[in-house]
């Protein structure tokens, strides 16, 4: 099944759940704020994808993270931990069914792969 990971109170997050729903397909909704994020998961994450992709050095949170933490966030095994405590700093949503399909909202991306048309 479709599993969405995020914040429920983030726009894009928003947008992409309604952007879903509306192609009838059923998903997991992941909250990071309850639920938080595992070295497991994130590990499998990286491996599917770059940690580039996962870090959004746009983010309030990305800017609010202090020097040492920031330079954590370009090596794997470092960025784990501070992606772990701070969930927030991730591009949201994670989109996953079995693996990573998508990385934040992307309209024509959910088009191909979520319509049934």
């Amino acid at each position: 099944m479709l599993t969405i990971y995020g914040i429920p109170n983030c726009d894009t997050v928003k947008k992409s759940r309604d952007t879903i729903s509306n192609y009838g397909i059923e998903y997991i909704f992941h909250d990071y704020k309850k639920s938080g994020i595992s070295r497991d998961k994130l590990e499998e994450w990286l491996q599917q994808i770059p940690l580039s992709t996962l870090v959004n050095k746009k983010s309030t949170t990305y800017r609010e993270l202090d020097e040492q933490q920031k330079t954590d966030l370009e090596n794997i095994e470092t960025a784990i931990p501070v992606l772990m405590s701070n969930s927030s700093v991730m591009k949201r949503p994670v989109i996953e069914d079995q693996k990573i399909v998508a990385v934040g909202f992307d309209k024509g991306l959910y088009e191909e792969l979520f319509s049934k048309g």
